[in-house]
């Protein structure tokens, strides 16, 4: 059969649409097959279940305690020394008694202490914590140690073993309940204790010292004398020195100086918490 020209113009016309309609119908069945992209998945709210973020473990609280080594003990004569061969013998223990009493004092002699990155024990009373609660906080805030140095400063030397029992245990009390922690040193007053001060301390898990280096800022003749406060030191200064002093303002003016001097003459400064309070050779 012989297509008029009109004919043929028609039979092109169809099948170019045919092809066209084919084309699209593919693409459309390719796109169905695609995987749908992630901004394009369902919303939570599909499900009415929120989107969970992934939880973070919960950290166990450190005891700063446990974080320490222990490479120092104390010997009989209460000075600090090396748990074994290679610890650094040149070095000094801080210890402040008496407090705590006022809060410039105490933040001076840590501003201090932070200056030199020095840590000390603050030897503190009952009676005075019970007044200040919020000056052992400080104390402890600013990451210095808390020791017991009884409730009273009293000599327990003279005391029946229930009094030296309260006067010691009231103390670990008192500042646990104020801080979280309990001390881990103990000083007894005036330096006088006995088998049955002893005892206790033990039983409540802490170390007994008096000292081997004493600044006599708590004598007469030396208050308001730094200077007098800081050759005391330097005239008994040892390798293992446990230096007393007190919360005093001349002590406080003096400290600076003192822990500069100690530096100079290439000494260092025991962290107490390096000190193994179960291994004393005593």
């Amino acid at each position: 059969m012989k297509l008029t020209p009109s004919k043929w113009i028609l039979l092109i016309t169809l099948v170019i649409s045919l092809t066209a309609c084919g084309q699209q119908t593919e693409q459309q069945s390719q796109a169905e097959n695609q995987p749908k992209a992630i901004s394009e998945s369902k919303p939570s709210a599909v499900t009415n279940e929120p989107q969970k973020q992934a939880e973070k473990p919960v950290e166990e609280p450190l005891n700063n305690d446990n974080q320490v080594a222990k490479t120092y003990i104390m010997n009989k004569v209460y000075n600090i020394v090396p748990a074994k061969d290679g610890t650094e013998k040149k070095v000094v223990l801080l210890t402040f008694d008496d407090g705590p009493k006022d809060e410039k004092m105490i933040n001076r002699l840590i501003d201090t202490l932070d200056k030199h990155h020095a840590k000390a024990i603050f030897f503190v009373n009952g009676y005075r914590v019970k007044a200040h609660p919020e000056l052992l906080k400080l104390i402890h805030d600013r990451e210095q140690v808390i020791g017991n140095h009884s409730w009273d400063h009293i000599n327990l030397k003279k005391e029946s073993e229930a009094s030296i029992k309260k006067q010691i245990e009231d103390v670990q009390k008192i500042v646990k309940d104020t801080v979280g922690e309990s001390p881990k040193f103990f000083r007894p007053p005036f330096g006088l204790g006995n088998d049955t001060v002893r005892s206790i301390v033990k039983n409540n898990g802490m170390l007994f010292m008096t000292w081997s280096n004493g600044s006599l800022d708590w004598d007469s003749k030396n208050k308001n004398k730094p200077d007098a406060v800081i050759k005391n030191v330097l005239e008994q200064l040892h390798p293992g020195s446990n230096i007393l002093m007190h919360e005093l303002p001349w002590t406080v003016d003096a400290s600076d100086e003192l822990l500069t001097k100690l530096e100079d003459k290439g000494y260092s400064f025991v962290n107490p918490l390096a000190i193994d309070i179960g291994e004393d050779i005593q």
